[in-house]
């Protein structure tokens, strides 16, 4: 009895050790129609349903963490591989998967230090020199921003994307030259890469090579950027060249909405110069109305009535005044004239700014105003 419990025993330890070392295998075509369709969802509670907890293997782990960052279930993906990372601190791609994902969810500190992990590990790796340098740009930290990607860039200097950014690092530090080199090296690559072509379009306006801004601007065009930034560049340019009819035609063909008060001034000298005097006048209006803000003369009326508020009447009129210079509001006449009439005794210009009140047709809403205002007319004109 005492051995047929011991064989009954040592078959079920026997079992169970066969049964570990049994590899969990998944089924790599299923997992291949998962992931060719997008259903990484999908991929990874299959996966879960092989791979049961505890898991250890390595290959394991691996797939489990790739179905869960493509599935977004990124907190999953860290946790899987800081396990892998913990059994190997050196493995680079564990290592740029766990900085890759705290970068997706924002935290930057922990990126931070694994892409710092990974250059002492990979002095060569571009991805983790490029990544570092947009968190040192996040961070404001303008020297490791332009140390990372200058070595990024020395990494692979005809990328575009890295090339663009370390060119304006070196324009906002006024490295004029640097910026030149890198984003030739880069276009002799890429010719046609329009990111490329709008940073050679700035260096070249901010250097005021204006036959070059012109030549670049122009192919900008042919390749179909027409954004404000572009044109409003070329259009300066072609002022610049004294080509002013050019000048005109790529500035208005600007939608309206789309105006700037740089664009609207430049278009104006260009007709200036051509003594189209009319519509140089008409495009200054709209560079000045452009470069006043909309709430200007709601901040003078406002400032107006402080000041009535603590009896510095003077001022208060002044205020009213100037916020009329920027919006001819109705209310704002009926201010002005109240407060002239009744705390300044100015009855000649209160009449004739209740008369502009009334001139400026108010709403409905104002019935009460216009009726006082209406009274107040008769009433001084009698005088």
């Amino acid at each position: 009895m005492k051995n047929l419990f011991l064989l009954s025993l040592l078959s079920i330890v026997i079992i169970n050790v066969c049964n570990a070392q049994q590899p969990r295998k998944a089924d790599d075509a299923r997992l291949l129609d998962y992931y060719q369709n997008q259903r990484f969802a999908d991929a990874l509670t299959y996966l879960k349903s092989v791979y049961t907890e505890p898991v250890t293997d390595a290959k394991e782990l691996s797939r489990l963490a790739y179905t869960s960052a493509m599935a977004h279930r990124l907190p999953e993906a860290e946790s899987y591989y800081q396990q892998m990372y913990d059994k190997d601190t050196t493995n680079v791609s564990v290592i740029y998967n766990l900085a890759n994902i705290n970068q997706r969810r924002n935290n930057n500190s922990k990126a931070e230090l694994y892409f710092k992990k990974l250059v002492v590990i990979d002095s060569t790796n571009f991805n983790a020199y490029n990544n570092l340098a947009q968190l040192y740009r996040d961070k404001g930290d303008l020297t490791n921003e332009t140390i990372n990607f200058e070595k990024a860039n020395h990494l692979n200097p005809v990328d575009a994307d890295v090339a663009f950014d370390l060119s304006q690092v070196y324009m906002m530090q006024e490295q004029s030259p640097k910026a030149e080199k890198i984003l030739t090296t880069a276009i002799a690559a890429d010719p046609q890469n329009v990111l490329l072509q709008q940073a050679m379009l700035k260096l070249n306006y901010i250097e005021g090579k204006w036959h070059e801004t012109v030549a670049t601007g122009e192919q900008l065009l042919l390749a179909g950027d027409s954004s404000v930034s572009t044109i409003s560049k070329l259009g300066r340019a072609y002022y610049q060249v004294k080509n002013y009819t050019c000048g005109i035609a790529v500035l208005t063909s600007l939608p309206e909405t789309n105006q700037t008060e740089n664009t609207a001034y430049t278009t104006a000298i260009c007709y200036k110069m051509l003594k189209d005097q009319k519509n140089a006048i008409l495009h200054f209006n709209k560079a000045i109305d452009m470069s006043i803000s909309k709430g200007t003369a709601t901040y003078y009326s406002e400032m107006a009535d402080s000041y009535e508020n603590t009896r510095q009447l003077k001022k208060a009129q002044v205020a009213y005044q100037k916020a009329l210079l920027y919006d001819e509001s109705p209310l704002t006449y009926y201010y002005l004239a109240t407060l002239l009439d009744t705390k300044l005794n100015d009855k000649r210009n209160a009449l004739k700014y209740f008369k502009k009140y009334l001139a400026a047709q108010p709403g409905k809403k104002q019935q009460a105003y216009i009726d006082y205002s209406a009274q107040r007319i008769t009433a001084l004109s009698s005088k």
